[in-house]
């Protein structure tokens, strides 16, 4: 099962997973996902705090391996309104992983994410670093890691929670990309201010103690965070221990330096305006992902930016959005 599979990354996983042999069967309330991203097996349109429905899929489709995508990931929403993340983010899961385990689920792979780290004292980022989220997005990841804990000392419930950073990039096939409503992401906000579907691009935070001033962030294409999660079943069903760990390139990249390779990927300036910092956002993040290496025997593909944007620049300037 794939919660969350209609989304984003949950449906370029899903595209790993047919291509690999695996059916993935998806379960989507469709509040952020896209009924046309869920392609490549079934459609459950429900939520995951649904206990009796997730209960249905399970043993309906005799799952004993679940990925889990379904949450809301805004950093700025999640300051404006902390009480819907908790409920979203913490209470449906709950609810959701409650349910997998009375349905018989063995294995949950977790997205869980680098917000968890807030202000990291070292760059990069290994796991041993102190949890000290400074946002209540990060915060609801956190929680939901030593929930996980919990389960699998009371219930036997193995998990690998991957701490991602900044997804981005799109299926080089053209197939399926990103699309958020409002887009909130700097890859495609950045394209689309090229592409003249909003004016400008906004730019948070011009004083960080950086290189150019503006955030680092080490982005990741869709498709490593993808292979990484199916590789985390394999690591799961295989006997491997429930652990959280590190998914980037460990190479980070300035909100300038994206901005530099749309204009190279699309040959065209990007408008762009500059703005104080919003609340919450770290100067710098960027992974040591030797853990992944280590454990899953995982390691990025996509390595350079401008690869990276390539493949967002290929699916946001088709001529009919999917």
């Amino acid at each position: 099962m794939v919660a969350g599979g209609a989304g984003y990354i949950g449906s370029h996983t899903c595209k790993l997973l047919k291509q690999a042999g695996r059916e993935p069967v998806v379960l989507d309330d469709l509040s952020t996902g896209h009924r046309w991203a869920a392609k490549f097996g079934p459609l459950y349109v429900g939520d995951i705090e649904n206990g009796e429905l997730v209960q249905k899929i399970v043993r309906q489709h005799g799952i004993t391996d679940v990925i889990d995508f379904a949450a809301k990931a805004q950093v700025g929403e999640s300051y404006q309104n902390p009480g819907k993340y908790f409920r979203e983010n913490v209470g449906k899961t709950i609810h959701f992983v409650d349910a997998l385990i009375a349905g018989g689920a063995k294995n949950i792979v977790f997205s869980s994410s680098c917000a968890v780290y807030g202000n990291p004292e070292t760059i990069p980022i290994t796991e041993s670093e102190s949890k000290k989220p400074v946002n209540p997005y990060g915060e609801t990841k956190l929680v939901v890691e030593r929930m996980l804990h919990w389960d699998g000392i009371a219930h036997g419930l193995k998990w690998v929670a991957p701490r991602y950073f900044n997804a981005a990039g799109a299926d080089p096939e053209g197939e399926i990309g990103e699309v958020h409503d409002p887009e909130t992401h700097l890859i495609p906000a950045a394209i689309e201010a090229v592409l003249g579907k909003r004016p400008q691009l906004e730019v948070y935070g011009t004083d960080y103690p950086t290189p150019d001033g503006t955030a680092i962030r080490d982005y990741i294409h869709v498709f490593d965070l993808g292979r990484a999660h199916i590789l985390a079943l394999d690591y799961l069903r295989e006997g491997g221990e429930s652990t959280a760990l590190n998914l980037g390139t460990g190479v980070g990249q300035s909100v300038l330096d994206v901005v530099r390779a749309v204009k190279a990927a699309s040959g065209r300036e990007v408008p762009h305006v500059l703005r104080p910092r919003r609340a919450g956002d770290p100067p710098e993040l960027v992974a040591d992902p030797s853990m992944a290496k280590r454990v899953l025997g995982w390691s990025a593909e996509f390595r350079d930016i401008e690869r990276i944007v390539e493949t967002a620049w290929a699916w946001h300037r088709r001529p009919v959005a999917a």
